[in-house]
């Protein structure tokens, strides 16, 4: 984590500091703000905003927002602290800010690729090539997952995961990118090596929106037996439940958010090969590896231990610490 230098403190308040989460509303942007806000002592509010013309297009160069800019309209009274992601949310930063004389405490997470100078303090993963004395620097994506969460997942998916014999194995699927539209020949591949992972455990299944539906039928009709559950996408989502219980996690390599959480458990995570990736996907893989928290998937289980990543915690500190709000 890089040393964080210079952020001006700011008097403590009496009451329990305000928050607005400001978001474009996609959910991996979002989740980041959430894992971090759970942490922070704070009365939350959730703003999903979009951007009016010219601002949607030229955000964030454009700059000179003004009341017409933002869908909903925002106004006071401005937060003590804003917790943003996503690039159109740069635009409402720099709003809030101006609009409570410098009072907000804004936090940018991901990298804005704008000046960071321009927020109290900016979060991103290591893969993001921004630094800054009020950058602070974490190993991956901030993320949801909490010991806290886990322990009462656990409790809550006792009667769907607890009488499936261990070794339990998550399998979690995502599907195609902006830059890779996956294909029955990928698809066929990961039957193949779901299919091998099975003969060693009990696998839990879940597939995303990205998969398709056509695609997690074909993945469905492969993979049935005694020792496979395969979440219906209709009952209540076990994605955490699925987390809790799992002695080996294996996600699939095109989402950074998965393989994120994953390694927030602290348990074995192993990456399997699904899509070409970006530069960027490939260093955030390979700061887990590195991090001893990530493997790719090669023939049999292994098992081994690494400090869980604790993005999330590592930035409420932050701002706990620099805003003197807490």
């Amino acid at each position: 984590m890089d040393s964080i230098k210079n952020i001006p403190m700011v008097e403590k308040p009496s009451r329990k500091p305000t928050l607005w989460i400001v978001t474009e509303g996609l959910a991996g942007t979002e989740n980041q703000c959430l894992g971090i806000a759970q942490f922070l002592d704070a009365k939350a509010k959730l703003l999903r905003i979009t951007l009016k013309q010219p601002w949607a297009a030229l955000s964030p160069w454009l700059g000179l927002e003004c009341t017409a800019t933002f869908s909903p309209k925002i106004f006071p009274p401005w937060p003590d602290i804003l917790l943003a992601s996503g690039r159109k949310s740069i635009a409402v930063s720099r709003y809030v800010k101006k609009m409570s004389g410098g009072k907000t405490f804004t936090v940018q997470i991901q990298d804005p690729r704008t000046n960071p100078n321009q927020f109290d303090l900016v979060a991103l993963p290591s893969h993001d090539p921004t630094r800054g004395e009020n950058v602070l620097v974490t190993k991956a994506t901030p993320n949801k997952v909490s010991a806290t969460i886990l322990e009462t997942a656990k409790t809550q998916f006792a009667p769907l995961f607890g009488n499936l014999p261990a070794p339990r194995i998550a399998i979690l699927i995502g599907g195609s990118t902006k830059n890779h539209t996956i294909s029955e020949q990928d698809v066929t591949k990961l039957i193949n090596q779901l299919q091998s992972i099975s003969k060693q455990g009990n696998l839990m299944i879940t597939t995303s929106r990205r998969t398709g539906e056509e695609n997690t039928q074909r993945i469905k009709n492969a993979l049935s037996g005694e020792n496979i559950y395969f979440w219906d996408g209709l009952s209540e989502n076990p994605y955490m439940g699925m987390l809790a219980w799992a002695d080996y996690i294996v996600a699939t390599n095109d989402s950074t958010s998965m393989l994120s959480e994953a390694a927030t458990t602290g348990k074995p995570v192993y990456n399997l090969s699904l899509v070409p990736l970006s530069g960027r996907q490939n260093k955030l893989l390979d700061n887990l590896k590195s991090f001893g928290a990530v493997r790719d998937w090669s023939r049999n289980l292994e098992s081994w231990s690494y400090d869980r990543l604790n993005d999330a915690e590592l930035v409420a500190q932050t701002i706990k610490e620099k805003s003197g709000l807490f």
